[in-house]
């Protein structure tokens, strides 16, 4: 005899096995944007790659940061 695999009950005052939140929303830059990166400082966006990347100019240096965006902050 097995047991069914259907969802177990969620008891709000448990600890333990408490459901996921949702994901933040993911932040949404545009061309000419000025953002800060934990690692590389100072930025201005010069290209954008739908939701899944940004091209950003640190002053001379560019990089190209992948979503979802965690260490960039718009100013």
């Amino acid at each position: 005899m097995t047991k069914s695999a259907g969802a177990r009950r969620y008891l709000p005052s448990s600890p333990f096995n408490v459901p996921a939140a949702d994901a933040p929303p993911i932040e949404v830059f545009e061309v000419g944007d000025r953002v800060s990166h934990d690692q590389f400082g100072l930025g201005r966006v010069i290209a954008v790659e739908g939701e899944a990347a940004v091209l950003i100019d640190f002053a001379g240096r560019q990089g190209r940061i992948l979503s979802p965006f965690t260490k960039l902050t718009k100013l």
